[in-house]
């Protein structure tokens, strides 16, 4: 039997969840904001207790690598790490986009998606302004595109929609409709990011012995982390 714990802090959604040789077993999340610092440890305390474990029984733990939030995916990491640590288990990590393909590509008739074989699945995760990191994947949630950053308008995908149809999903896809206007362009609304998504992917990774360094991991935030400048210089007399 095998155990893991799937730590989901890329975007605002605080997610964790419990998997056991792949399937869900319970998982519990928060869609109300950047409160990760906050809410992630106490719901994987919680979510342990109340499944009558002890951290100690996991097998692994599995964390959203990025791309997505610089500083939720900072807590997430930092937390799985000491998990890891201090049970002396082995970390796994997941890529946030490819989770939601996969789990898409598993519920192509809960989203009344007809199957075709050249539908294409793209998620997308909100950056700034009309930016998003996405990817592309088929429907065996095979990588056809890698992970980048792309300002959305309506010929960022022309070309592609002129061949195939494309499933559009994730927090970034709601501010990309009314620009993306083709009759291949499909949106699934209200679809984010979540733990409960990364339990097939996290086992496949460890049946592999697909394992992170967890001293030396760093997230994938693909693009660097800029600060807020002041308005004023504070030390200026």
């Amino acid at each position: 039997m095998t155990l893991i714990l799937n730590l989901e802090s890329s975007t605002q959604v605080c997610s964790v969840s419990l998997s056991k040789n792949g399937q869900l077993v319970d998982y519990i999340e928060s869609n109300e904001g950047q409160n990760h610092a906050r809410l992630l440890s106490v719901f994987a305390d919680q979510l342990i207790q109340r499944n009558k474990l002890d951290f100690n029984q996991l097998q692994a733990v599995a964390i959203s690598k990025g791309p997505g939030s610089y500083t939720g995916l900072r807590i997430g990491v930092s937390l799985a790490k000491g998990i890891c640590y201090a049970n002396q288990i082995p970390l796994i990590a997941i890529s946030p986009l490819q989770a939601m393909s996969d789990h898409v590509s598993f519920n192509l008739e809960k989203y009344a998606i007809q199957p075709h074989a050249q539908l294409r699945l793209c998620p997308m995760i909100d950056a700034r302004r009309m930016e998003v990191y996405t990817a592309m994947y088929d429907l065996q949630n095979q990588e056809l595109e890698s992970v980048s950053a792309k300002i959305v308008d309506a010929d960022t995908f022309a070309s592609q929609l002129d061949q195939h149809p494309i499933v559009f999903f994730g927090n970034g896809a709601s501010k990309c409709q009314p620009v993306i206007d083709h009759p291949n362009a499909i949106f699934i609304s209200n679809l984010e990011t979540s733990a409960q998504f990364m339990c097939s992917l996290a086992q496949k990774a460890f049946d592999n012995n697909h394992f992170e360094d967890v001293a030396y991991f760093e997230p994938f935030y693909l693009k660097d982390f800029i600060a807020g400048i002041p308005k004023k210089n504070m030390l200026k007399s």
